[in-house]
């Protein structure tokens, strides 16, 4: 896969030091790829359940923990607050998030469960250096939380894309309605999923015949 480069309207080459300090908090896409993530089964699924169950607009990061068969565990979005691009701002966000959700794994030898996270945001699918610190906080939120790292997701007005990994499609995309969420998840076997608000909902998957 080719990256193209936009640089982000957070920073400037003449940011003050502290600022320009930041930059360092964040991945380059070589670095990423070399991590070692794990890839996505069905990454359209995911990102499509994702898309109908918490409908994203531009500026709305989707952090979602999926078990060992790539099953949605447990989930949460919110919104990015208008700073810098900082990945250690970025890391405690998630990590606030999916202490809300679901319990650690520190205690696991290896991880079990992974960590994606879809953003939605606007321009186009050439990496960014908020891209960069997203990649940054997810991989070290996950090691606190004792997860596994997994991809890294945009959803722009030209669709989705798993960075790194040379995946997407149109839709969903950042303008387009969500799906229906039975739909979205009809192929899928049922498990339980605790969101953001602590509730534990039933996601009921039936195979089509």
């Amino acid at each position: 896969m080719t990256f193209g480069f936009a640089p982000s309207a957070a920073t400037s080459i003449s940011a003050p030091a502290h600022v320009a300090s930041h930059v360092t908090r964040l991945l380059e896409p070589a670095e990423w790829s070399a991590a070692g993530i794990p890839l996505l089964r069905n990454p359209r699924e995911v990102v499509s359940g994702l898309h109908a169950r918490h409908r994203p607009v531009p500026a709305t990061a989707v952090v979602a923990v999926l078990d060992h068969e790539e099953r949605l565990a447990a989930s949460a979005s919110f919104s990015k607050r208008a700073s810098a691009a900082d990945g250690w701002e970025f890391r405690n966000a998630l990590l606030a998030h999916l202490r809300r959700v679901i319990p650690h794994d520190l205690r696991r030898r290896e991880p079990v469960r992974t960590a994606v996270l879809l953003y939605c945001r606007d321009g186009d699918e050439r990496w960014t250096e908020e891209d960069g610190a997203w990649m940054w906080g997810l991989r070290d939120a996950c090691t606190l939380h004792g997860l596994r790292c997994g991809a890294y997701i945009t959803l722009t007005r030209g669709g989705w894309q798993v960075l790194g990994e040379g995946r997407g499609g149109r839709r969903p995309n950042s303008a387009s309605q969500p799906a229906d969420l039975a739909d979205s998840m009809a192929r899928a076997p049922a498990t339980a999923v605790r969101t953001a608000s602590g509730a534990a909902e039933a996601l009921r998957r039936t195979a089509a015949r």
